[in-house]
């Protein structure tokens, strides 16, 4: 194949920018592509989440109104996550905190953490034979608190719609600490739409609260975007690997996810069907995201120990018919 190239940016490679203008001013961005189709926008300064993904030209995740927004505007204070909330395909909550504002341990902790609005460091790629791999390391720490680094890797096949997410958290510090992750994936139109068919390897299913119990049945089922919607939030209990399929036979593409529960043994899934905020969240976690004082109070509040670490790995499959 290499011999028909000029340069293998012809058909893969990856090409950094930085946005102009507006609350996004200055961000870099990874474009990467591979040679088979499959386009994803990694956002450095966002915790190297993927900002945006598509195949064959064709969007796959959930953009919010709020578009690009830099750190620097971030805002910690209770829900003010949701100013800065890009969404994009993949939004990493944690690390120490997820979910629910709360005060845990006498630490006022924001809606879903601060790593998302967290920017990288180290950030590069290696485009080997066959696959690209992006790296970065994301430092969630701070003077007499806790210590926790995230290193990321995405590898991308070049010649496959795949792509795989491993993640590596290390207690820096000297005293152990919680561990909170939730991956915050967001299916977006055109994939999602009334005609999406959403497949789950659950073996049982929970609503988060009295409002979602009332449609539990149709939890699974998608709907056109309606006015004031209210979202619904389920907690699927899954066994072994994981397996959750998103298709949509209409534009005839979709994925499947997998990873393994023991690392991961949470699995929410966010159902946000209203005009404009239209989104479905696959979310797997070692965590469900009712605030770290109600995990802890429950007994189910992952610890990691000083200099221990702990790894994650997520599958993708993109596929089109």
């Amino acid at each position: 194949m290499i011999k028909y190239l000029g340069n293998q940016s012809q058909l893969f490679g990856v090409e950094e920018m930085r946005l102009l203008g507006g609350k996004g001013d200055g961000m870099r961005l990874l474009q990467v592509r591979n040679g088979s189709g499959l386009e994803l926008t990694v956002s450095a300064d966002r915790c190297a989440d993927i900002a945006r993904l598509s195949l064959g030209g064709v969007n796959f995740g959930y953009f919010s109104p709020c578009g690009y927004v830099s750190p620097k505007y971030y805002d910690k204070d209770g829900n003010g996550f949701l100013k800065s909330f890009t969404a994009g395909f993949l939004t990493t909550c944690g690390l120490s905190s997820v979910g629910t504002p709360c005060v845990d341990d006498g630490e006022k902790l924001p809606l879903h953490g601060t790593v998302a609005n967290t920017p990288a460091e180290n950030v590069y790629w290696e485009i080997s034979q066959n696959d690209i791999h992006i790296h970065a390391t994301v430092k969630d720490e701070a003077l007499f608190s806790h210590g926790l680094v995230l290193q990321r890797e995405y590898t991308v096949p070049i010649m496959k719609n795949e792509l795989y997410i491993t993640d590596t958290v290390t207690n820096t510090g000297y005293n152990d600490t919680p561990l909170q992750m939730l991956y915050h994936f967001n299916v977006g139109y055109p994939l999602l739409d009334e005609n999406t068919i959403l497949k789950i390897s659950s073996d049982s299913v929970m609503p988060r609260n009295e409002h979602a119990a009332t449609d539990i049945e149709n939890c699974l089922v998608m709907e056109k975007p309606q006015r004031n919607y209210e979202e619904m939030c389920y907690y699927h209990s899954i066994k072994d690997e994981a397996q959750i399929s998103v298709f949509n036979p209409k534009i005839k593409k979709g994925f499947v996810m997998s990873y393994d529960t023991k690392a991961l043994p949470y699995f929410t899934e966010w159902k946000m069907m209203g005009e404009r905020d239209y989104v479905l969240g696959v979310e797997p976690g070692n965590t469900l995201p009712d605030g770290r004082d109600v995990m802890r109070k429950k007994g189910l509040l992952e610890m990691l120990r000083a200099g221990e670490s702990k790894t994650h790995k997520i599958k993708f499959i993109f596929t089109e018919e």
